[in-house]
């Protein structure tokens, strides 16, 4: 079986889209199975083609072409719409558009999408909020910024949602990480985003905290990721932090990434390398940038929660990556948040300093319940699970092509 994996976004390229689509490629390889794996992205990213863009209005041609060349049986798309080029039309919503569409009409290989935004209307209008502060027109022009962006982001909002529906009708399967996403796309199969420790087997708390000159008589709730609005980590310096407990923070930004940083650390900068700090201090920030996988694990080891304060999110990496590693989450109360913690793998809260300190504080009363749940749900978020699920979509997807010519 022959695979075109699509995704802009690719190593070394940073960004959540780009990892979990390396890893869903190694891991196919590696099965014995005969899977070859093909990889098509960005210039920057170090699949076996490039040449698509979010900027590159002739995406479609460059992938008809690679199949063409590479015959694949099976086409799997990673579809996150602006990484391919996401134009929002204000005037004629029924006119917006990404530059994959074309592909999808005219593409003779079978396609199997998975999707990676689906949004309430609530955050969707979210991203309307965040304006560049920067530019020819200065402060004056922010408001008008706004305004211009919230009113297109309001009339497209079914637009967007029909660009994902047209995807999973022109597929012949599409996958979600969510019940969530799969209800809000309108279809298709539940495949948990993938997740394992790269460092096996598991590290020692006191070790892994010796690494990052972290505390070892301290719960610790760590964050990690991009420190934007989208993010939320504009309340983590406000949160009290409960009693016996301290936030670990690391931030990076993305490949794609236009949205700058909200989080000030200057007072928080943990300035030591010995086991020496202060007994008030309750924020570290490590300012490590973007970690790798076998650094990701040692800090998630190192730590008793993730913190997860996100503004917007159709699926959070860092979560399923904490949960692989046994870590319960606190999260804002958005929908895809709720799904999982309604199966005990954590708490949900309002978005606000002291609803986080207090849902932490909740946790930690009940922290081996918790513990537990996490335990005996992490065994689905394996890559040999994942995997193998993908595998059985990809046959199934190919002999129901054959058929459709017999």
């Amino acid at each position: 079986m022959k695979v075109l994996m699509v995704c802009t976004e690719y190593p070394p390229m940073r960004g959540g889209v780009g990892r979990y689509t390396a890893n869903l490629v190694q891991t196919l390889r590696s099965t014995g199975q005969g899977i070859e794996v093909d990889v098509i992205c960005n210039e920057d990213g170090s699949g076996e083609f490039r040449g698509i863009s979010p900027s590159n209005e002739r995406n479609s041609d460059v992938l008809l072409k690679i199949v063409e060349e590479s015959r694949p049986d099976i086409v799997h798309v990673q579809f996150e719409p602006g990484l391919y080029g996401l134009i929002l039309d204000s005037r004629n919503p029924r006119a917006s558009r990404t530059f994959i569409d074309p592909f999808y009409h005219r593409c003779k290989v079978p396609i199997v999408t998975t999707f990676h935004s689906a949004y309430t209307l609530r955050e969707w209008m979210g991203q309307a909020m965040i304006v560049k502060r920067e530019g020819r027109t200065g402060r004056l022009g922010i408001p008008a910024r706004a305004a211009i962006k919230a009113w297109k982001h309001l009339v497209n909002y079914k637009a967007f949602h029909d660009i994902n529906k047209e995807k999973l009708k022109l597929s012949y399967a599409g996958i979600s990480f969510s019940k969530y996403m799969a209800s809000r796309i309108g279809g298709g199969h539940l495949i948990y985003h993938g997740a394992e420790p790269a460092i096996l087997p598991s590290v020692p708390k006191a070790k892994a905290r010796e690494i990052f000159s972290l505390p070892k008589d301290k719960m610790i709730a760590v964050a990690i990721g991009f420190g934007t609005a989208t993010k939320g980590w504009d309340i983590l310096n406000k949160i009290d932090m409960p009693d016996g407990w301290m936030m670990v923070l690391n931030s990076s930004k993305g490949h794609f990434s236009k949205e700058q940083s909200v989080y000030d650390v200057e007072h928080t900068r943990n300035t030591s390398n010995s086991n020496d700090y202060n007994n008030n201090k309750k924020i570290i920030d490590l300012q490590r940038g973007f970690l790798k996988d076998e650094e990701l694990s040692m800090l998630l080891y190192a730590s008793d929660l993730v913190v997860l304060p996100y503004k917007i999110t159709s699926g959070s990496g860092v979560m399923f990556d904490s949960l692989a590693h046994g870590l319960p989450f606190v999260a804002s109360d958005l929908d895809f948040f709720k799904e999982f913690a309604e199966m005990g793998l954590g708490i949900t809260a309002k978005r606000d300093p002291v609803s986080f300190a207090k849902a932490i504080h909740e946790l930690g009363e009940s922290y081996d319940k918790y513990s537990k749940s996490v335990d005996n749900f992490k065994g689905q978020l394996r890559w040999e699970v994942v995997s193998k699920q993908h595998i059985d979509i990809y046959s199934h997807a190919i002999t129901k092509r054959k058929k459709a010519f017999l």
